[in-house]
């Protein structure tokens, strides 16, 4: 529904990976103000922790969906590609604008553009943030000494005395837009279809979108959530959600999903140990981004401090077997695979890579980094971080160093049967679950290093460090 912009005084709603109409928290604002929304995406100048290459492509296809639930209400995303301090100032004059909301980002490259816009352009006009995107505020949550928390279960603890509002919204039939003619740029201008074989071939295997992403939530509630303490940790079972792409994009919101599950467990009383595992683990979420929040170097450095002095290795040949999924250990390449062909991996295999790269290969815990954020579909900044600094053991509440997973031994335990492994590497679907997991002498690949070796290597640096 256009309205005549030189009588009115639009908001701007600017969308930051909270993708969606529903539960949206700045969105809903305006729309109760009565006032003309103008919804907006801004494509931000590249920097080292910008949209991973499979993000992008995840990021493309909610917009184009976003785009399309706006036009069904009357209204459409201005896209626009620059500094956002600038093009909301263009806004601002081009639009009339006398308001701008969004929900808070957490991620230091995030808060400092906040910052900087909300100190320009206060005078210029009204600027209101809103918490969309967390179950706990990181801004106001801190330990009883009032500092932010390092460790998970103090934190955890907290988050349920404190509690959370949990308000479930639709969006309206009908959004009250200005004719924005000629205002912005496309959205294939500024991200283009995908191109390359591979990105083609990962982005076909996700239905992408808010109703998708409600669709997968009720298909986990009413069917894999009560397995999920049972098999979680089993990745040939599949018994996990899926949603960490849709909740790293926004496109549900996670006190939505909090809500769900809580109607659920009203209805089924049976589900209430799988709902509180599995609702455990959006409070890691929540503590990773935390984390970042108050200790925002973390992205680049170690949160604690001696870590520093670790000898990492320069092992470019490991690293590269271990990014094509050729080290010879049936449950890593299995991971690494699963990866490069959907964007996706199930958290324990996660750790298990994580571990292998940082301690086997003494590969540093940011180059993994790096490879998982250009490879994730859900690549988070918070949640990558502090998964890579948890399984190197420099992080907050992180498994100590001499903790080292053995691939084979977790391979037996928690893949007995290699199904996973069968899943993700054909050639050895003709071995048994007695032959998969150590196939050397079955026409597989060696192994890249001996586990006792790169074990004893790992606690010899580690203990070099510590003098």
């Amino acid at each position: 529904m256009s309205h005549n912009i030189e009588r009115e005084q639009p908001i701007i709603v600017w969308f930051r990976d909270d993708f969606r109409l529903q539960d949206n928290p700045a969105f809903d604002a305006a729309v109760k103000t009565g006032q003309l929304i103008i919804p907006v995406f801004t494509l931000e100048p590249k920097n080292r922790w910008s949209y991973g290459e499979a993000s992008k492509l995840w990021l493309g296809a909610t917009l184009r969906q976003l785009n399309s639930d706006l036009k069904v209400r009357g209204s459409y995303l201005v896209c626009l590609k620059g500094e956002p301090n600038t093009l909301l100032q263009f806004l601002i004059e081009k639009t009339n604008a006398r308001s701008i909301y969004w929900n808070r980002r957490y991620d230091p490259s995030g808060v400092s553009v906040d910052k900087a816009i909300f100190s320009n352009l206060k005078s210029r006009c009204d600027i209101k943030s809103f918490e969309g995107r967390l179950l706990s505020e990181p801004t106001t949550l801190k330990s009883g000494g009032g500092t932010p928390y390092k460790v998970f279960t103090p934190f955890y603890k907290m988050c349920l005395k404190v509690g959370f509002d949990i308000a479930v919204s639709s969006p309206p039939d009908r959004i009250m837009s200005p004719s924005l003619l000629n205002l912005g740029d496309s959205l294939e201008s500024i991200l283009p279809q995908p191109q390359l074989q591979w990105q083609k071939v990962l982005i076909k295997q996700w239905s992408i979108g808010e109703r998708a992403a409600l669709k997968k939530l009720d298909t986990f509630i009413s069917g894999t959530l009560q397995q999920y303490s049972e098999g979680r940790d089993f990745p040939g079972r599949g018994h996990i959600s899926f949603l960490s792409p849709h909740l790293r994009f926004g496109e549900i919101s996670i006190r939505r999903v909090w809500y769900e599950i809580q109607c659920a467990v009203e209805l089924a009383p049976q589900l209430t140990a799988c709902a509180e595992a599995w609702g455990r683990q959006l409070f890691w979420r929540d503590f990773a981004y935390s984390v970042l929040f108050h200790f925002p170097y973390t992205s680049e450095k170690p949160l604690r401090g001696e870590s520093n002095d670790y000898l990492w290795l320069d092992d470019e040949g490991g690293f590269i077997s271990w990014t094509q999924g050729k080290t010879g250990f049936p449950i890593i390449d299995a991971g690494m695979r699963e990866l490069w062909a959907t964007g996706f991996m199930h958290n324990r295999v996660r750790m298990l890579v994580a571990s292998f790269l940082c301690k086997h290969l003494g590969v540093h815990w940011l180059k993994g980094a790096e490879w998982f954020w250009n490879t994730l579909v859900d690549a988070d900044l918070a949640s990558n971080t502090f998964g890579w600094q948890w399984s190197a053991g420099c992080g907050a509440d992180a498994a100590p160093y001499f903790r080292i997973f053995n691939p084979v031994t977790q391979s037996k335990k928690f893949d007995p049967e290699g199904v996973y492994i069968k899943r993700w590497i054909p050639e050895l679907r003709h071995l048994t679950s007695k032959t998969i997991h150590e196939p050397g002498n079955e026409g597989y690949m060696q192994p890249i290093v001996e586990l006792s070796v790169g074990r004893s290597a790992a606690l010899a640096r580690y203990a070099r460090s510590k003098c």
